[in-house]
């Protein structure tokens, strides 16, 4: 494997050094003061005009190149932050170290952690746009927006009347042969419930659910990825008969990611339970074998807590996980082999008299969305939990009559010799919002090939980012006149 210097040299070179210089800054969601500062210094020190918006959007606009004055002007929009995963043996700081990047066979990846691709690579396009000086362009207005993995708190802030294009680019899909014209709506579904405990009796272990594959939970929930958060359910669920009580549960990360790994530490009063989970365990491992061949379970002596859950709470917080609906919900009956709705149970916590959960419904159709969102809140509910559902956005609803997207397809089949994917994506990007913020505008997205986003074995395939960048030129110097 090659390391980060290398990723320097590959073409289109400029891409692929302002991705490096990206990925030197560490852009958490919900910390990105330094990517913000990073992103208005680049803007300022080519002399235009930039704008930092109340909620931390990066707004830089150029003129458009000569002869291209009567081109309609374009937006061009990408998020700065990042998910941050890391596998648990993997020593790395994401509030201080930027990413070490590896080549591996086609394919640029990092070492341990997420990639950042996932927008970093539209991000690094947008800037080789931005510092350019031979390539024809219409106007352009550069959209860096901030928090769009957790709650796409820049594209709900971002001020009406700023930006005046009437053509936005967004750079925020993972397949190079897709046109994204719609994505799904999401909204988060929290509980929470204080459990009683009680002195601790028996033996304790650790119980470790991990290496499975993760991912995006939209566009990777369809393919059967293990759950870690159900897994770790099903190996401690109805286990009264073992004096199985619970100390703490750790599992899963991110709100928007399939959780990968999940820990508990419990106590039982029977050794009869280790033969159980030995069989539980098999069975888990056998299902999964395609889709997780790496999944590993393991049970092992722990220290001995002074505090477990009471046997009641076990028992209903066991029921309530095991009722929540997890995965596709439905699948859409417009759109071939599109999900239409879905669910994941990305994190649970079980600690110092709390128990926690977190998951996120996803569907293109709003009313499905809340309905599915009501259906996981019930099961907890049902249990005594208090339900809040926070963080609802819209969709984006494809546009039958796009301006952009018969010239990209056009333009597409002429190059390539092949016809485009136009399709709407399971996953939430920032044009359903932005669309509201800015009527009238006609959106589409595109991007290179990217796999397994949201975990650390994200990768972009490094043929399709030439590919992708030639295409992006090729689309704005013929871009629609006013």
């Amino acid at each position: 494997m090659l390391r980060t210097m290398e990723v320097r040299d590959l073409e289109p070179k400029q891409v692929w050094k302002n991705f490096s210089d990206l990925n030197d800054v560490p852009r958490p969601s919900k910390k990105e003061e330094r990517v913000i500062e990073f992103a208005k210094n680049f803007g300022k020190n080519l002399g235009l005009e930039t704008y930092i918006d109340p909620v931390g959007n990066v707004i830089i606009k150029k003129p458009s190149s000569a002869g291209m004055e009567n081109r309609k002007t374009v937006i061009l929009q990408s998020h700065l932050d990042m998910v941050h995963q890391k596998n648990a043996d993997t020593n790395f700081d994401f509030d201080t170290q930027g990413i070490e990047m590896l080549i591996d066979d086609g394919w640029v990846t990092a070492n341990g952690t997420t990639l950042g691709a996932d927008n970093g690579m539209g991000v690094a396009a947008i800037m080789s746009l931005l510092e350019s000086k031979d390539i024809p362009h219409p106007a352009l207005e550069a959209l860096f927006t901030i928090d769009e993995e957790t709650g796409m708190t820049g594209a709900f802030g971002l001020e009406k009347g700023i930006l005046k294009g009437q053509i936005l680019l967004n750079l925020d899909t993972e397949d190079d042969d897709e046109f994204s014209i719609g994505c799904a709506g999401g909204i988060d579904t929290n509980t929470k419930y204080k459990y009683k405990t009680e002195s601790a009796t028996g033996k304790a272990y650790k119980i470790s659910v991990s290496g499975l594959r993760g991912g995006h939970s939209g566009m990777d929930i369809h393919l059967g990825r293990g759950n870690a958060n159900k897994i770790m359910n099903r190996l401690t669920w109805n286990c009264q008969d073992f004096g199985l009580r619970f100390s703490e549960i750790n599992g899963g990360s991110l709100r928007n990611a399939i959780p990968r790994e999940s820990f508990a530490t419990i106590t039982i009063n029977s050794d009869t339970y280790l033969q159980e989970f030995e069989k539980r365990a098999s069975e888990i491992k056998a299902e999964q074998k395609l889709a997780d061949p790496n999944i590993q379970i393991t049970i092992e002596p722990a220290e001995m807590p002074e505090l477990v859950m009471c046997a009641n709470d076990v028992y209903k917080i066991g029921k309530a996980i095991r009722s929540v609906h997890n995965g596709v919900y439905r699948m859409s009956l417009a759109i071939p082999a599109l999900v239409e709705t879905s669910s994941s149970l990305s994190r649970v916590i079980v600690k110092e008299g709390e128990f926690v959960t977190q998951s996120l419904q996803r569907s293109s159709v709003d009313s499905a969305k809340m309905d599915i969102a009501y259906t996981v809140g019930s099961a907890f509910g049902l249990m005594g939990c208090e339900v809040e559902h926070t963080g609802s956005y819209p969709g984006w609803e494809p546009n039958p009559n796009s301006e952009i997207l018969d010239l990209m397809v056009d333009k597409y089949k002429i190059t390539f010799n092949e016809d485009p994917k136009v399709q709407s994506c399971h996953a939430g990007l920032e044009c359903g919002i932005l669309g509201e913020k800015l009527p009238g505008v006609d959106m589409i997205s595109f991007g290179p090939t990217i796999r397994n986003p949201h975990s650390p074995d994200e990768k972009v395939k490094i043929d399709t980012v030439q590919k992708f960048w030639d295409f992006l030129v090729d689309v704005l110097k013929d871009t629609p006149l006013k």
